[in-house]
């Protein structure tokens, strides 16, 4: 059990650490390493399996405790639990040795009547998970006296010693002998009736296009949208045309827990006014993505009050607090759906990897998808593709959920080639990587620059030239269970280097004589973007094989792999913007709730108009986001100082011309509009300048345009209520309405996004207190921008509703021209064949 793993984030000098070890710290994660081993920014052992051992394949005694227990769910648990000294460590390593000398008898036969049945594999992961717990489960009670006057000494809790028994009862669970749970699991996931899935097959859909499901589903959600926007606006039913009717996106950023109260607040307060039934999609990152699961989920019936009340109800206990993770593993009825995920993805693939993003994924599930009371329980929610039935009506809008797949090219290394490229090469593909955006749907996982996809429900399988293929024992796998998902959406942690020492650059710059330390790393960023000291969780590569039939832009790894390594979309973008524009969606106004952690700094917005140039897309608002100011405060100054010269004359000159290089800056921008000649009068505007520049309100509207732009032209500002008339212009684009989570001055002022330590995206514990507070602030937020929305809502529907009365107004004038020329203008019934 030494060295599960370290999630250490140190600085040798000093020993303070970032807000993301300080909380892991205080949830008893932070895994110390031995005395003897030197403190790293980031260390995680890692092999060909993900977290489990490697070595050969040769069968290893079962005696043998193996050292990467990281992995393995229980070891996950003692990671994010204990916090052990050194002392502690090398305890556990004479017990260890012991165990593999000492083993109880009955753990002997125990493994032998495995192997007798034929269960143990020890090639497969399956194998090592099991051998985990039954490599830990060999310490005797006697070996568990040794190890309780240490533990006793560092006074730890209660609950620590009875993890040797929690191990034991889940490794009885995971054995696959006849009766255990795991072999209950692996027969129910052949029977059609509980998995109807397993009796289809699937082959990837390739096409740019929408899959008809969600054609289907689009043509039913207009017409209630239609319905729901005449309320929303006030206007009788009867008076609106569908046609007229805007495509409405609501958007969640990424933010863990934060993210999840937080839209949960904004989403109810859009629903409380009205909007929300009016949208057509949404989608999320991280924390948002957890918000629509459980939102289209028996837990909350589509009412976010009722989700709320859930979340009061479970998030006041730490996902990964043992006794209560332990009692959701093994305890009825929560264990098995629980566990189906681990049983069907191990058992089902012998070369799925089982990692840390997969432990995370089933103590998130533990913790979100299990009711008070544990008894309501519903398979139902495990499966997204059952999601498919709060929306197959139109009911309710779509919901995408999002993940990404870091692409990072490499020369080939076949025969050498590596060895013979040129330096200009290897430097550009170096250089190269790119993250590729993955949604997942009840419908459908799609990859747009894959331009290919598999129906949901076919998740989990592998694929081989475009078709599923079936399991060694000749059945297909049913779907892919939320706990896997959910780690894969919120998997944070699954960074980059250059992630992680942004976390903690900050502490880095402001502590004196370090500026140094800083510039070696930082000027290493561009390396640092290229390692993931965790692996992220993986899924079968279905478009293995299918050389030739995609894009010619898929990178040939993706090719060649088994599988895909999917992670956090928050590493490429905090907000779910990309797959909202994709062509047939259509999509007239996006409102993104963004409540992420970085909301000034990274700038979410802005990084769309680089994706919507690559791709072509029309119609985006080009300089959407915080604008950045043009000239600081500190710049002024210096110029005015620079214009300080030996003589009167001198000086004055330079002045003028500072000031004018300034005007000229300003012109066209409303906002700075000089207010004087004297110094004090220009100091005084460019300082208001540069703190209204980088100030965004509760709610921004931008609006963009359909007609090409140059290069050259300054981006317009947000729209305010003297440029509305902008919505409405016929080559008026795409509406972004944004709102960031904002500290207001109209809720206690104890609830600040920016300040408060339990808004930490790495805080996984909210009181019900807590909960009321952010949702509070997340209305109040909504309040101050929801006329600003529905004046937005309006002017759109206005616009499409002048379009399609200025088309109708042409296509009746064309009739007209048309039986003028034929000569039958006025002469209904005469010359045709009914007459």
């Amino acid at each position: 059990m030494a060295r599960l793993g370290q999630l250490t984030f140190a600085i040798s000098s000093t020993g303070r650490r970032s807000p993301l070890a300080r909380s892991l710290t205080q949830s008893g994660a932070l895994l110390r390493a031995p005395a003897r081993t030197k403190p790293s920014l980031l260390s995680f052992q890692q092999t060909r399996h993900g977290f489990f051992a490697s070595g050969d394949n040769k069968p290893k005694p079962k005696t043998r405790v193996p050292r990467s227990l990281s992995a393995v769910l229980l070891g996950s648990l003692l990671v994010f639990s204990l916090n052990p000294t050194a002392d502690v460590v090398q305890t556990f390593d004479s017990t260890d040795k012991t165990a593999k000398t000492d083993r109880s008898s009955d753990t002997d036969l125990f493994a032998q009547e495995l192997e007798s049945h034929g269960k143990i594999d020890d090639n497969s992961t399956w194998s090592k998970l099991v051998d985990g717990f039954e490599g830990f489960s060999a310490m005797t009670s006697a070996e568990a006296g040794k190890l309780s006057n240490k533990l006793v000494d560092l006074v730890l809790p209660e609950w620590s010693k009875l993890i040797p028994g929690y191990i034991r009862k889940l490794q009885r669970e995971l054995n696959m002998a006849p009766g255990s749970l795991a072999a209950e699991i692996w027969e129910e996931a052949r029977d059609p009736a509980i998995n109807p899935e397993i009796q289809y097959s699937a082959k990837v859909r390739v096409s740019e296009d929408l899959c008809d499901e969600e054609k289907t589903f689009l043509a039913r959600r207009k017409k209630i949208t239609a319905v729901a926007l005449a309320h929303y606006l006030g206007i009788k039913e009867e008076d609106v045309n569908p046609e007229d009717v805007p495509t409405i996106a609501i958007c969640g950023s990424g933010g863990g827990l934060r993210a999840l109260v937080a839209g949960t607040g904004s989403y109810m307060a859009a629903a409380e006014d009205g909007l929300f039934d009016c949208i057509t999609y949404t989608s999320g990152v991280s924390g948002s993505c957890w918000l629509q699961s459980l939102y289209f989920s028996s837990l909350s019936g589509n009412d976010f009050q009722r989700l709320i009340n859930h979340l009061k109800a479970r998030l006041g206990i730490h996902i990964a607090y043992p006794p209560t993770a332990f009692s959701a593993l093994l305890s009825a009825p929560t264990n098995k759906l629980l566990l189906t995920a681990v049983v069907e993805k191990l058992k089902g693939d012998p070369e799925a990897d089982f990692g840390l993003v997969d432990a995370y994924g089933l103590l998130l599930a533990a913790r979100l998808f299990v009711p008070k009371g544990e008894l309501g329980i519903n398979a139902q929610d495990f499966k997204l593709s059952h999601q498919q039935e709060y929306i197959r009506y139109g009911q309710n809008p779509m919901p995408i959920y999002t993940a990404v797949r870091h692409e990072i090219p490499e020369l080939d290394e076949a025969g050498n080639e590596q060895s013979h490229a040129s330096e200009a090469a290897k430097a550009e593909a170096k250089k190269e990587a790119w993250f590729q955006w993955f949604e997942m749907t009840p419908f459908e996982l799609f990859c747009e620059e894959f331009a290919a996809g598999i129906p949901t429900w076919a998740m989990g399988r592998s694929f081989q030239d475009g078709v599923n293929l079936p399991t060694t024992e000749g059945f297909y796998l049913p779907e892919i269970r939320l706990p896997v998902l959910l780690g894969i959406w919120g998997s944070a942690f699954c960074a980059t280097l250059s992630h992680y020492y942004r976390e903690i650059r900050p502490l880095i710059q402001s502590l004196g004589g370090f500026q140094a330390v800083d510039n070696l790393i930082w000027g290493h960023n561009e390396n640092l973007s290229k390692v993931h000291p965790i692996d992220p969780a993986t899924i079968p590569n279905f478009i293995h094989g299918m050389n030739g039939k995609l894009p010619p832009t898929v990178p040939r790894l993706a090719y060649d792999s088994d599988y895909i390594q999917l992670m956090d979309s928050g590493m490429s973008n905090n907000l779910p913007i990309y797959p909202l524009l994709r062509p047939g969606r259509n999509v007239d106004i996006i409102v993104a709730f963004d409540a992420s952690a970085d909301i000034k700094t990274d700038n979410w917005l802005s990084v769309v108009e680089g994706y919507a140039r690559q791709r072509g897309i029309k119609g985006w608002p080009i300089g959407a986001g915080w604008p950045k100011a043009s000239a600081s405060a500190s710049t002024t100054a210096r110029e005015l100082k620079e214009a300080e010269e030996a003589t009167e004359a001198e000086a004055d000159n330079k002045l003028a011309q500072a000031k004018a290089d300034q005007a000229t800056r300003h012109a066209n921008d409303p906002k700075v509009k000089p207010e004087g000649d004297s110094d004090q009068s220009l100091m005084s505007q460019q300082e208001k300048y540069d703190q209204t520049a980088h100030e965004l309100g509760y709610c921004t509207v931008w609006v963009g345009t359909t007609q090409e732009r140059r290069t050259d032209e300054p981006p317009p500002p947000p729209v305010d209520d003297t440029s509305s008339w902008k919505l409405m212009e016929p080559d008026a684009g795409i509406a972004v309405v944004y709102m960031p989570f904002l500290a207001n001055e109209k809720v206690s002022s104890s609830v600040d996004p920016a300040s408060s330590d339990y808004m930490s995206t790495w805080n996984f514990v909210y009181t019900p207190e807590q909960v009321d507070q952010v949702v509070a602030l997340a209305r109040a937020n909504y309040d101050e921008g929801k006329e600003k929305i529905r004046a937005t809502v309006r002017a759109v529907y206005e616009r499409k509703k002048n379009s399609r009365l200025e088309r109708e107004k042409r296509m009746a004038e064309e009739r007209q021209r048309r039986k003028v020329r034929l000569g039958i203008d006025g002469k209904l019934g005469e010359g045709d064949h009914f007459s």
